[in-house]
C-alpha cells in the first residue's frame, strides 16, 4: 500500500487523475487460451505485465471459452444452501485422485471448491484427522464477463488456487502484510513538477490537450508493487484488478456500477470541498474478532470483510510523497461509500467479491497457522501447503508489472492535484490474533452430522 501524490503552483486548479489506459485491441477465439491466463476481473495484463481494462470482445471470447470448458454442476452442488462444509484431508485426496487419473485438469467443483461463497467457519475434527471449512455456497456459472460467479446471488465463488497460495505464503503473511499497490515513480513525479513550473513560469495559458499529453509522457508508466504472494498468481492478479478497478470508478473513468454510486470527481464537480492534496485509496480488511469456541474446535469468522480506507498524501520538491495522516472530506466519503455499499459492488463488479474471498482465504490460513489447528486436528495438509512437493502447483499468471497512465482534468479553485495510488492491503494475522470466546459457536459443530456417502463436501 502505497502513495500518490499532489503538485503545486498554478493560479488555477485541476485535479489530474492518473490511471491505465483501456487496451484497445481485440482478441480472436485462436488466441482466447492465452488470453484466459492474463485476464481476470474485467482486467487484461499482457505477457509484458501491462494491466488494462479488456474490451467487450476479449470479456466476451474469454466467457465463451470458459463456458466451453465448464459443464454447470448437478444435484445437491447445484443447490443454494447457507452452509456447505468442505473437508481439507478429503479435498486433498480428491486432488490426489485426480492427478492421478492424469486427466490434466482437475474437476471445476474442486477448482471451484464446492461453490463455497465465503468461509464463515473452520471446524476443527481431532477424531476424524480433519479440519473443514464450511459457509454458504451454491452452484456457479460462468458470467458474460467470464467470471465464475453464483447461479443466484452473481457472488464470486472461491478457488482452490487461492486457498493453495495462501496456506503457503502464511508464514511470509506473519512477516508483513499481504499487499499491492500500483504507483507513479518519483521520477515520474519530478519530471511532472518540473513541467508544471515551466507552464506556470511561461505566463501564458495552457493548451489542455497539449499538456496532457505532455504530463502524460513525464509522467511515464506507474508500477505494480505485490508483496506476500507470488506476483504470477492468480491471488496477485486479483489484488491488482480490485485496486485498478477501484481507482477507475473513483476518478470517474469508467460507469458507476450502481445507482447513486459517484465518482470522487464527481463529488467535486457537484459542490464538494476542492481537494487541497492529493488522496488516495486503499481497500483493507474488515472483520469483527473471531468467535472460538472454548475446546478450541469451532471457530468463526465475522464481518463484511472488506473496507475503503483513505489518506491525503503530499509531495516534495524532489518528487518523493509522504501521508499525511489526515483525509479530505469528500475522499473520505468516497471511501465511506465504498465500504457501504461493497456488498452490492461485488455482485455488479464480481472483482471485488474476488478480493473479500482472498481475505477470507487470507485469514483461514493465519488461523490454522497461529492456533496450529493441523496440530490439533492431526492432519497436516502436506498437499495443499506444498509440503508434499509439486504434487499440486497454483496454475502460472502472466505477473503485472506496470499501468500506463492517462489524465482526466477537474477545474477546482485552488492548484494542481495529481492522485495516482492506492492499494490492497491484507494483514491476515492481526485478525487472526483478534479472538473471542463464546461456546454457543461450538452448535455448529456440534449439530454437524456428515453423511456416511459423503466425499470431500457435504451439506
Amino acid at each position: 500500500m502505497t502513495s500518490r501524490t499532489a503538485v503545486r503552483g498554478w493560479h488555477r486548479t485541476l485535479t489530474i487523475v492518473l490511471v491505465a489506459v483501456m487496451a484497445t485491441a481485440q482478441v480472436s477465439p485462436a488466441l482466447a487460451g492465452t488470453f484466459q491466463r492474463s485476464a481476470v476481473g474485467g482486467v487484461v495484463i499482457e505477457s509484458d505485465g501491462v494491466v488494462q481494462n479488456a474490451t467487450a470482445d476479449q470479456r466476451a471470447a474469454l466467457a465463451k471459452l470458459r463456458r466451453e470448458q465448464s459443464a454447470p454442476p448437478t444435484g445437491e452442488l447445484g443447490r443454494a444452501v447457507e452452509l456447505r462444509r468442505v473437508s481439507l484431508r478429503a479435498l486433498e485426496e480428491a486432488c490426489r485422485q485426480a492427478l492421478q487419473e492424469n486427466t490434466g485438469r482437475l474437476p471445476d467443483e474442486i477448482r471451484f471448491l464446492g461453490g463455497l461463497q465465503r468461509v464463515q467457519y473452520v471446524l476443527v475434527y481431532p477424531e476424524q484427522q480433519d479440519i473443514v471449512l464450511a459457509g454458504p455456497a451454491e452452484g456457479w456459472k460462468i458470467d458474460d464477463a467470464g467470471n465464475v460467479v453464483g447461479i443466484t446471488t452473481g457472488r464470486p465463488v472461491l478457488q482452490l488456487d487461492d486457498l493453495l497460495v495462501a496456506l503457503r505464503t502464511v508464514r511470509s503473511a506473519r512477516e508483513g502484510a499481504i499487499s499491492c499497490s500500483i504507483n507513479p515513480t518519483q521520477e515520474g513525479f519530478r519530471a511532472l513538477r518540473e513541467l508544471l513550473d515551466r507552464q506556470k513560469q511561461s505566463g501564458q495559458s495552457p493548451n489542455i490537450p497539449q499538456l496532457e499529453q505532455a504530463m502524460k509522457q513525464a509522467f511515464g508508466p506507474q508500477q505494480v508493487s505485490l508483496s506476500g504472494v507470488p506476483e504470477n498468481s492468480h491471488f496477485a492478479r486479483v489484488l491488482v484488478a480490485a485496486d485498478y478497478r477501484m481507482k477507475r470508478l473513483a476518478m470517474n473513468l469508467d460507469p458507476a456500477p450502481l445507482p447513486g454510486f459517484p465518482s470522487y470527481v464527481e463529488m467535486i464537480k457537484n459542490g464538494g470541498k476542492d481537494p487541497q492534496v492529493n488522496p488516495r485509496w486503499w481497500l483493507a480488511c474488515n472483520y469483527d474478532p473471531v468467535t472460538r469456541s472454548d475446546d478450541g474446535l469451532t471457530w468463526e469468522l465475522r464481518g463484511q470483510g472488506v473496507k475503503c480506507l483513505t489518506e491525503d498524501d503530499v509531495m516534495a520538491a524532489d518528487g518523493s510523497v509522504q501521508p499525511s495522516g489526515k483525509a479530505g472530506e469528500s475522499a473520505q466519503k468516497w471511501a465511506d461509500m465504498m465500504t457501504e455499499r461493497y456488498n452490492e459492488l461485488s455482485v455488479k463488479e464480481p472483482v471485488f467479491g474476488e478480493l473479500r474471498n482472498l481475505m477470507d482465504l487470507s485469514i483461514v490460513a493465519a488461523l490454522i497457522d497461529q492456533h496450529e489447528l493441523t496440530a490439533t486436528a492431526g492432519c497436516p495438509l502436506d498437499v495443499l501447503t506444498g509440503a508434499a512437493g509439486d504434487l499440486l502447483v497454483p496454475e502460472p499468471w502472466f505477473a503485472p508489472k506496470t499501468v500506463p497512465p492517462q489524465c482526466s482534468f477537474l477545474r477546482t479553485r485552488s492548484g494542481w492535484v495529481v492522485t495516482a495510488s492506492g492499494g490492497v492491503q491484507i494483514e491476515s494475522f492481526r485478525f487472526a490474533t483478534r479472538v473471542e470466546t463464546n461456546d454457543a459457536v461450538k452448535q455448529v459443530r456440534d449439530q454437524d452430522s456428515r453423511p456416511a456417502d459423503a466425499a470431500w463436501w457435504w451439506n
